[in-house]
């Protein structure tokens, strides 16, 4: 008997959330909007996933309403994605499953630091800063790269990733600069 496509049979408001966010890649999506990231290329680029994959994923978070296309040229039309406030009331969650990760699982370590834009204190495990003991809203965060990144990473987005900025913000992305391989 094959897996069904939904949690039909489940009472459950954790059932019904993962029918929303409980796919193979759509998460990584959603931390991707947090960073900055809106345009499918960058997407595609940073996540390193298949097209159909990705153009399915933006497609289901649409649908529910976590994401939401914006148009940016006219001119070819191009649009691009940004969460919502749906959306954006998934980053505690988000937080809260990379540090579940860096403190249980082996050999897994948090990449970079969240902090409390008002005094730099990094966010505890469920957003909360310890100096202030304020749950510090995403637009308040400040995503920095930690020792241990990739200092020259293959791709533009991982690239721009490297600056230090608030979540929610576009990210800068130089797409123009190309890399030679020694």
């Amino acid at each position: 008997m094959g897996l069904g496509k939904d949690y039909a049979q489940q009472q459950c408001s954790i059932a019904r959330a993962l029918e929303v966010v409980g796919e193979r890649w759509t998460l990584l999506v959603v931390r991707d909007a947090f960073y900055g990231i809106r345009r499918y290329k960058d997407f595609l680029v940073h996540l390193g996933i298949p097209r159909a994959v990705l153009a399915s994923r933006l497609q289901s978070l649409e649908q529910a309403g976590v994401l939401e296309k914006q148009r940016y040229q006219q001119s070819p039309p191009r649009d691009e994605y940004v969460l919502t406030e749906a959306g954006i009331a998934l980053w505690p969650t988000l937080l809260s499953l990379g540090k579940w990760a860096s403190g249980h699982l082996e050999g897994v370590d948090t990449p970079r630091s969240f902090l409390h834009v008002a005094c730099g204190s990094e966010l505890g495990a469920y957003g909360q800063c310890p100096a202030c003991g304020d749950v510090v809203p995403a637009g308040d965060v400040l995503l920095t790269p930690r020792a241990g990144l990739d200092p020259d990473p293959e791709n533009p987005v991982s690239r721009a990733l490297l600056t230090p900025h608030r979540l929610l913000t576009p990210l800068e992305i130089d797409h123009t600069s190309v890399r030679v391989q020694q």
